[in-house]
C-alpha cells in the first residue's frame, strides 16, 4: 500500500482527486503548512508526497519541494493551477517526479503516481539521470541483473544465476542489490511477478491457476499466499474488484445522462 500526502487541504472534499488514488493507495491529506508536512513525513514515512504549491503559510510547496530535494529518500509531484515561467524555474530546480496542473483527469494522476514510484525505485541505477560521474560498473552490473529478471519473469528464477550474471559472488550480490534497490533480489522478483499478475488478472478468460504457472510460483497455494502479502487482497478478490470498477465505469456515463 501507498501513502500519499497532500499538504494543501485539511478536508477529503477539499481534494476530490484523492478519491481516484484511495482506490489503490493509503491517503493522508490533513496537512496544511510546510512544517506540518515535515512532522508528518518523519511520522508516517509516505512513499510518495502529493505537493499543492498554494499553501495555506508564508512558505509554499517549492519550499517543502526543496526540502525533499536535499533529503532524496521520498519521490514527490507537484499538483497545481500555476504554471507560469516564474513558478516553473523554481520547480525544475527541486527536481520533482511529475508535475500535474489542474484541472486533470484521474487517469493522468494514476498513470504519473505509478510512472513517479517506478523511477524513484531504479534511481539509483538509472545512469542516464545521474548528474555524478559513475566511478564504478555497480549500477551497470545491477541494471543487467534487473533486466535478466525482466526477460525471464515466466521462469523460476534462481538467485544464484542472477549472481553469475555479474562479477561478485551470491553473498555480495545479494547485499549490493538491496542497497541499492531497498529489496533484496527475491523480494524484487516476487514484487514483479506480482505487478505482472495484475495485468494478467484483469483478462477473465485466464484461469487464475494458469497465471500461477504462467508466472512461475511453486504453486496455486504460493501464488495465492504470495499475492496476498503483498496485495492485502486474494487474485480472485482482486479480479472481482476490477470487474466492477469496469462495469461502474461504464454505468456512470448512463446515469449521468438520465440525469440530465
Amino acid at each position: 500500500m501507498l501513502s500519499l500526502t497532500y499538504p494543501a487541504t485539511t478536508q477529503k472534499k477539499d481534494a476530490p482527486y484523492s478519491r481516484s488514488l484511495e482506490k489503490d493507495y493509503d491517503v493522508t491529506i490533513n496537512v496544511i503548512t510546510v512544517e506540518d508536512a515535515i512532522l508528518k513525513i518523519g511520522e508516517i514515512q509516505p512513499d510518495l508526497i502529493l505537493l499543492d504549491i498554494n499553501l495555506r503559510s508564508d512558505k509554499d510547496g517549492i519550499t517543502l519541494g526543496e526540502y525533499l530535494l536535499k533529503k532524496d529518500s521520498i519521490p514527490f509531484i507537484y499538483i497545481t493551477s500555476n504554471y507560469d515561467k516564474t513558478t516553473l524555474d523554481r520547480v525544475k530546480d527541486t527536481r520533482p517526479y511529475g508535475f500535474i496542473v489542474k484541472p486533470f483527469k484521474s487517469t493522468d494522476l494514476l498513470a504519473t503516481v505509478f510512472l513517479a514510484l517506478n523511477t524513484f525505485k531504479h534511481r539509483k541505477i538509472d545512469l542516464m539521470r545521474s548528474e555524478s560521474e559513475i566511478v564504478n560498473d555497480v549500477p551497470f552490473q545491477i541494471k543487467e541483473t534487473i533486466n535478466f529478471i525482466n526477460d525471464h519473469l515466466t521462469e523460476k528464477i534462481e538467485i544464484n544465476d542472477l549472481a553469475k550474471t555479474t562479477k561478485w559472488k551470491t553473498h555480495h550480490y545479494i547485499k549490493v542489490f538491496t542497497k541499492y534497490m531497498g529489496v533484496t533480489p527475491y523480494q524484487y522478483i516476487l514484487l514483479r511477478k506480482i505487478e505482472k499478475s495484475k495485468v494478467l488478472l484483469l483478462d477473465d478468460s485466464i484461469p487464475i491457476t494458469s497465471i500461477a504457472f504462467e508466472l512461475g510460483f511453486q504453486s496455486y497455494s504460493n501464488f495465492i499466499n504470495s499475492f496476498k502479502k503483498i496485495t492485502k487482497t486474494t487474485p480472485s478478490a482482486y479480479r472481482d474488484m476490477e470487474q466492477l470498477k469496469r462495469k461502474m465505469k461504464d454505468i456512470s456515463p448512463k446515469i449521468s445522462e438520465y440525469s440530465k
